[in-house]
């Protein structure tokens, strides 16, 4: 039986719907954000395919922003990852894929890490954006400060906050960006 999460978004009007789910020897992660992305509604379906410890296969982004279609395609092998077929050397030691316009990804790198409540890890991840024209390579922080608490950093985007987690794993709260729906 799936993990679903529903959230507002707090920095622009719209919502995202996420299902985490056993699928084979691994999960996968699946979800659609509806929001206003520069202005314009934007639709946008994901995919997350996840190996059993919890890094990243592939991905995939399907949908629009304003009248452009977005279709993304996202791999991850031994020779590293690709976007859309094309290598993208910047991200090759990362093993977890963040889309931007949702708190869905944060669920498998938190599972990945599996801090325990005192210990901290400094991760990179591939990032990716609505409009990015490269996975981009994004530093974060995690500090497991209660069993259902991380205080996080961005550095690269000058974030801090403390990020609440339900019980199924997902972010409850990320301060002042997505708010889980009660």
């Amino acid at each position: 039986m799936g993990e679903p999460a529903f959230w507002k978004t707090l920095y622009t009007p719209g919502h995202d719907a996420a299902l985490l789910d056993a699928a084979g020897e691994g999960w996968r992660l699946s979800g659609t954000a509806v929001f206003l992305h520069d202005g314009v509604p934007a639709c946008l379906s994901y995919v997350l395919d996840l190996d059993p410890d919890w890094s990243t296969r592939r991905g995939a982004i399907d949908g629009f922003a304003g009248t452009t279609p977005v279709a993304r395609r996202i791999e991850r092998n031994a020779e590293g990852w690709t976007l859309d077929g094309v290598p993208q050397t910047d991200v090759q030691a990362c093993v977890d894929l963040d889309f931007g316009f949702t708190p869905a990804t944060n669920c498998p790198q938190l599972r990945r890490m599996a801090l325990e409540v005192g210990q901290s890890a400094e991760i990179v991840v591939a990032w990716l954006d609505v409009a990015a024209a490269a996975l981009a390579p994004l530093p974060q922080r995690y500090r497991r400060v209660r069993e259902d608490a991380y205080a996080y950093e961005s550095p690269q985007n000058d974030y801090r906050a403390t990020l609440r987690i339900a019980g199924s794993g997902f972010v409850r709260d990320y301060p002042g960006l997505w708010e889980m729906a009660r």
